[in-house]
Order: structure tokens, then sequence, then C-alpha cells
């Protein structure tokens, strides 16, 4: 007990340490000009697009740069990945907006939910800082890729719709209504009270965003977007025109603030689960985009590490004033293209950040609403990718199925997005259980190459008074019956049968309803006449047998290491009353 603990205590002490890996190569002057270069890249992608999703969350943009300072910075201190950006996202705060209608539709006022926002990013922060240190990453395996890929277009295509008003400067909000379909409704039918100039003024900022992507790629395309649609909103009085901007932002750093607020019990654990599906789904995007750059770079990632990293960011987030973070795809990939070699450009970008809330947010004032809502449209526009399902339904329709149905759920639920994910969820595992009920069972003999093959399906010649069957999977409570049933259906069909042979070389692993099967057919057959061998067990699946005391039972002499001594065995013991020509040439000479 007490090595256990002094393990465990070490680990944890690792786990709050890995800036310890790449600190001292701050040292070299090319690595620490890389990583500043691309610190001050992220930036001006990040302080545009932090207030953006801050709206895209339902609260006001200088909480989203909130967000994009100190959180940053301690995600890539206390991450795995050395290029991985995090911050603001737009699926995360989609859904944060989400969890917060309940509380917004009460009427509450936008500090109240402001605090609820920094609550749920603490909650998230806990939930996915206790899986990294209880080295618990593999529960984000429940999330498989089909319900993501499935989710993610299906709350691009949200995102996407629910900035449509604000570009052409209608006063129809999300969450005035209970399910999306109503919000898009009232969108359409408000298309003939466009506002004229906020249409023109957003339509130019997506256009620009669009030409400086495809011509222009390496340069800032938000920023300078940005830059010259305030510039216009300040010299022609935008506001004064009717058109909606940022407006006044605080100055100063975030202060330190326990977010507390009163709550009742259902709320808090209708938050609390709220935040472990944000956490996952979250957690899923940043370490997707951190392996995909580790394949590159071939740096050492760890799941696990990479959870206490997006954890104690969240928890950063939550007690300074911001709302729930997670990894971006647009700026990790900035990041990288801009050559950062260690956590170090993350902290320049914070850094920055930092700048411009205490020097820079008099200049955003005039920022228009719509050029925000044409960087968010432009941001998620990337994220709908049909490709993934289609390639998902190629490899297993099930798969296709699943991605399908997340799709269309999360989008008939919405803003309720935590059911169409749960939904896709319970769908694949149940899709999974059917597709391992009835896992392959066939009774193989010896091929002219010399190979044991599917006897049916080559057309093999097997034997009346000896069979081999192959069960391909592993054997637990939701397929025991199906391999009863074969084998007995099979058994039925051969009234010369002397020895059956079970090849258990697939089995992994095998359970207590299946174990207690076994020595049911045990019995079965041996009531029949029939003899029972098993062959080719392994080691971990002989064990449990032989603590089970089913080894015992069939009778340890009836285990075999390969089916050939199994058939040598059974020759034995019976002589010429079994024909063993289907196997003669697996014999030794």
């Amino acid at each position: 007990m007490g090595s256990w603990l002094a393990s465990l205590l070490s680990d944890w002490k690792d786990r709050f340490t890995p800036y310890m890996a790449w600190i001292g190569e701050l040292k070299n002057p090319a690595v620490l000009k890389a990583d500043a270069m691309a610190g001050l890249t992220v930036a001006l992608v990040l302080i545009p697009q932090s207030m953006a999703y801050a709206q895209l969350a339902g609260l006001p943009p200088y909480i989203g740069l909130y967000a994009a300072f100190l959180p940053v910075m301690v995600a890539a201190i206390f991450g795995s990945s050395r290029q991985l950006g995090t911050g603001p996202v737009a699926v995360v705060s989609l859904m944060s907006a989400a969890a917060m209608q309940p509380y917004a539709a009460q009427g509450l006022p936008i500090e109240t939910i402001i605090v609820y926002s920094a609550l749920l990013a603490l909650m998230i922060g806990i939930f996915q800082l206790s899986l990294g240190l209880l080295r618990m990453g593999v529960l984000v395996d429940f999330l498989s890729h089909p319900v993501v890929v499935g989710f993610t277009n299906a709350g691009a295509l949200i995102i996407a719709t629910s900035q449509v008003p604000k570009l052409f400067g209608l006063n129809v909000k999300a969450d005035q209504f209970d399910h999306s379909y109503e919000f898009w409704w009232a969108t359409l039918t408000s298309l003939g009270n466009t506002h004229a100039t906020t249409f023109a003024l957003g339509a130019f900022a997506l256009t620009t965003l669009v030409v400086l992507k495809k011509y222009a790629p390496r340069l800032p395309g938000v920023l300078i977007t940005v830059l010259i649609t305030t510039v216009l909103s300040w010299v022609v009085d935008y506001k004064g025109m009717g058109g909606s901007v940022i407006g006044s932002i605080p100055e100063g750093l975030p202060p330190f603030s326990l977010p507390l607020v009163e709550m009742s019990l259902q709320n808090f654990v209708s938050l609390a689960t709220t935040a472990a599906v944000i956490g996952l789904i979250g957690f899923v995007e940043a370490i997707s985009i951190a392996k995909a750059m580790a394949s590159q770079t071939r740096q050492r990632l760890s799941a696990n590490q990479e959870l206490v990293g997006q954890g104690l960011s969240n928890i950063t987030s939550g007690v300074f004033g911001g709302y729930a973070v997670s990894g971006s795809f647009s700026r990790s990939a900035v990041n990288f293209a801009s050559g950062a070699m260690t956590g170090f450009s993350s902290v320049v970008t914070g850094l920055l950040v930092a700048v411009t809330l205490l020097f820079l947010t008099p200049l955003l004032y005039h920022l228009p609403q719509a050029t925000l809502a044409a960087v968010i449209i432009m941001a998620v526009v990337n994220l709908i990718k049909i490709a993934p399902i289609k390639h998902a339904w190629k490899v297993e329709p099930h798969d296709g199925v699943v991605a399908v149905v997340t799709f269309f759920a999360t989008l008939a639920f919405a803003p309720h997005l935590d059911k169409g994910i749960l939904l896709g969820v319970v769908l694949s595992l149940g899709l999974f259980l059917y597709r391992t009920m009835s896992p392959a069972l066939v009774e193989v003999a010896r091929d002219a190459d010399g190979t044991m093959r599917d006897a049916a399906a080559h057309g093999l010649k097997t034997s009346d008074s000896i069979a081999v069957y192959r069960f391909d999977g592993d054997l637990y409570f939701a397929n025991t019956g199906y391999l009863e049933g074969k084998l007995l259906n099979n058994v039925s069909q051969k009234p010369n049968l002397k020895v059956l042979i079970l090849d258990m070389e697939s089995i992994d692993q095998v359970d207590s309803t299946g174990e207690e099967m076994l020595e049911k057919l045990a019995d079965r057959l041996k009531f029949a006449g029939i003899e029972f061998y098993i062959a080719r067990t392994k080691l971990r699946v002989y064990e449990a047998f032989q603590r089970s005391g089913l080894a015992k039972h069939i009778g340890e002499e009836r285990f075999f290491r390969e089916r050939k001594y199994a058939i040598n065995y059974a020759k034995e013991q019976f002589g010429d009353a079994i024909d063993i020509e289907p196997f003669k040439h697996y014999m030794p000479a």
C-alpha cells in the first residue's frame, strides 16, 4: 500500500512539472526567437477570435480576452504538447452557450450568466484534471470517431447559422427559442428587415476573409479584416447609422474571483453533467490536434498529461473571469506553421493578450458585430466535412449510421447538444454489442497450402468423428448463448462425432458468463459421449480457468497449446474410431 501511494505521489509530481522537458531549450537564441515569432502570430489571430467566440457563448467580448490570457499559458506549461494552442474555440463556446440558455431564459442578468459560465469552466477543469491525475484518459475512447464527426458537423452548422442575424442586422437571438429550428424559421422570416449597412459591412468582412485565405494565406487575415472594418466603422459612424459595435471593453487584467453563486441541487447536478460532456468533447478536440502535430514532430505525447494541462487551464479560466476553453485547430496550425518549438510560444501569446487588455481595448470600441460574425462563420466552415462520414460508412456501415444519426440528433435537440452526443454514444455502443453478439464460428480443415482454413468457405472436406471449430471474438455475456447454440447445432449434424476441439486463439478474455457456459457445454458433450478439448488458449484466459476451477473440471490434460497436439491426443485415445483424413498433413512425419 505504501509503495503504491509513493508511486502515485511521484506520478502526480511529474504531472505538474512537464515544462521541465523544454524550458532548458530556451537558452538557445534560435528557439527563443522562433517561439516569440510564433506566439506573436497566434496572438494576432487569437485576440479577435476570442472576442467572437465569447459572443458565440452568449458573453461579452472581453470575457473571451480573459479566457485567452492565463488559460493559454497554463495549458502550454502543464500540457504535454508543445504546439497545441488552447483558448476559446467554436464548438465548446456553442456548448457553453447551450448550457447557459436555461438560465438566460429565466431572465437572469448578464453578470449572473458570466458567473455561471465561469463556474462551468471550473467544473470542466476539475473533471479533466481528475481524469488526468487518476490516469483515466481512456474514458475519451467512449466518444468514437463517428460520434465526434457527426457532432462536429452539426455543431459547425448550428454555429454558422447562429451568426446569420448579426450579418443581416436582424433582431433575432438564438437564446430566445427552445429549439434551433424555431430560431432558423424566425431568422428566415425576418430577412425582409435586413439592415442594409450591416449586411454590406458583414458581406465585405466575409469576402475579405475568403480572399485573404485563398490568395494570401500567410497573412493574418482575421487581424487585417478586423482592422479594416473597425476603421470603416469609425469613419462612417457605423454605430450612428444603426449598426452594432463591440462598444466599451473594461481595461485591465481579470481579477481572481471564485465563481460563487446560489443554485439548487438540481441545477448544480445538471451543470456538472454538462461539464463532464463538454470536458470530454473539448479534450477529444484538443488531443486530436495534439496527436496530429506530434506525428510530425515525433515528440512524446501523453493523453493523461494533456488532461492535466487542459484541466488546469479551465480551472484558471474559471477563477479569472473567463469561460470554457480547449485546443484550437486553426490556432494550433498557425502556431505549428510559424515554427513554434516549445510551449513558450503560448506564453508569449498570453502576454500579448495581457498587453491588449491593459492598453489597447479602447481601439476595439468601433469593431462591428458583423465582423465578428464573419470571423466565426469563416472559422467553422472548415469543420463541416462530409468525406469522413462517407469514409466511415465504407469501412463499417454501422459507423456511418452512428455519424449520420448523431448529426441529425444534434440538430434536432439543439440547443441541448449533450443529448445528441449521448444518443450517438449509446448507439455506437449498442451497435458494437450487436456486432460482437454473433462473431464468426467456423469449422476448419487443412488446405492444400498447409494452412487451416474455413472448411465451408474453401470447400474443404471435414471429418464426421472429429471437428475443430474456431471462434473469432471475445467470449462474454452477449455472445455466450450464440456460441453454445452454434456448437450444439453443429454437433447435432454429426451423429458420429467423438471429439470436439474448440480453438480459442482469437479469444482475449472470457467473463464469468462465458466461463459458466463452457462448463455446461463440457458437461453436455460428456453426457452425449463426446470428448471436449480446448486448444491455443491465451495464458491470461487459461489462468482465469485455473482460478475458477474450469480447467480442473474439464481436465487440464484436455487443454493443448496447438491444435495438432489435440488431434494427436484424440488419435491416441480413439485410434481408428476417428477419421483424421482432413488433418493428415497436420500430423508430424
